[in-house]
C-alpha cells in the first residue's frame, strides 16, 4: 500500500507541473498599495507609464522601448493584457487595469497538453502566446483574417485564418512583399499564412488571413519560433469563467 501511495503521489505532482503557467505575481509592484493611480491615455508622457512599461514586461506583454510615453507599442501590449484579463481592450490604463496589473490573471494555455514548447493564436481574443518549458514568455496582440470575401489589387478571395494544428516553416528575414502587401519579418505556418509584423494591426480581425503582429514583436518572434515547431490556431467560445 505504501508503493502504491508514493506512486499516487509522484503522478500527482508530475501532473500539476504540468498544469497552466501563471503569470509571475511575486514581482514587487507598487500599483499593489490600494492607492489610487492616475489614468493613463495614449499619447501622453508620465512617469507613470514607465512602471506601466516594466509592469508588463515581467508579465511577459512586450511593451516596446523604454520611456515615459504611452506611444503605439505600449498601446497594443495594454490592448494584450486587458484581453488576457477579461478586459475591454482600451486606450487607457484604467483603475480596472490598475488592478489587474496588481493582480493578473493566469495565462491559461489553448492546448493545455500540447508540447512544452509551442504557439498558440488564439482568434476570439485576438491573442497569441508562445511557451517555452511550459511557460508563457511572450504574450501579443494581433490581428487574424477577417472572415469575409475581398477583392484587392487583382486577388479575390475569402480572408480567414484557419483554426487548426500546423508547423513552422519558411521564415524570411526584413520586409517581404507578397501579392496582398508587405510583411516584416514574416514566418508562414499554413501555406501562405503567416505570423508578420504590420503597420496596421487593429483591434480586431482585418487580415487577408495571415497574423499580424505589431512590428516591435514581429523580430522577436522571428528569433523564438523554429521551422517545425507546433502551431495551434483555435476560436475557443469565451465564457464568465475566462478570467478565473
Amino acid at each position: 500500500m505504501r508503493t502504491v501511495a508514493r506512486c499516487l503521489l509522484v503522478v500527482l505532482t508530475a501532473l500539476v507541473s504540468m498544469g497552466p503557467a501563471r503569470a509571475d505575481t511575486t514581482v514587487t509592484f507598487s500599483g499593489s498599495s490600494g492607492e489610487p493611480r492616475p489614468t493613463l491615455r495614449f499619447g501622453t508622457f508620465r512617469q507613470e507609464v514607465r512602471e506601466v512599461k516594466k509592469r508588463l514586461r515581467e508579465l511577459k506583454f512586450v511593451p516596446g522601448p523604454p520611456g515615459p510615453e504611452y506611444d503605439s507599442a505600449l498601446r497594443m501590449a495594454v490592448w494584450a493584457f486587458q484581453k488576457a484579463n477579461g478586459l475591454p481592450a482600451l486606450d487607457r490604463v484604467d483603475a480596472a487595469t490598475w488592478r489587474a496589473l496588481a493582480r493578473p490573471a493566469r495565462i491559461r494555455p489553448l492546448v493545455p497538453w500540447g508540447g512544452s514548447s509551442r504557439v498558440e493564436i488564439d482568434l476570439t481574443r485576438q491573442l497569441l502566446t508562445v511557451w517555452r518549458a511550459g511557460q508563457a514568455v511572450l504574450v501579443s496582440h494581433v490581428s487574424t483574417g477577417a472572415r469575409k470575401s475581398y477583392c484587392d489589387r487583382g486577388h479575390c478571395g475569402f480572408a480567414d485564418t484557419p483554426p487548426g494544428d500546423f508547423r513552422v516553416g519558411e521564415k524570411v528575414r526584413g520586409w517581404s512583399s507578397g501579392p496582398l502587401g508587405a510583411m516584416y519579418y514574416p514566418v508562414y505556418f499554413n501555406g501562405g499564412i503567416a505570423v508578420h509584423g504590420s503597420t496596421l494591426v487593429p483591434r480586431h480581425a482585418a487580415s487577408h488571413g495571415c497574423v499580424r503582429v505589431p512590428l516591435h514583436n514581429a523580430m522577436p518572434l522571428f528569433r523564438m519560433l523554429h521551422p517545425g515547431e507546433a502551431v495551434h490556431v483555435r476560436r475557443p467560445a469565451l465564457t464568465r469563467a475566462a478570467r478565473a
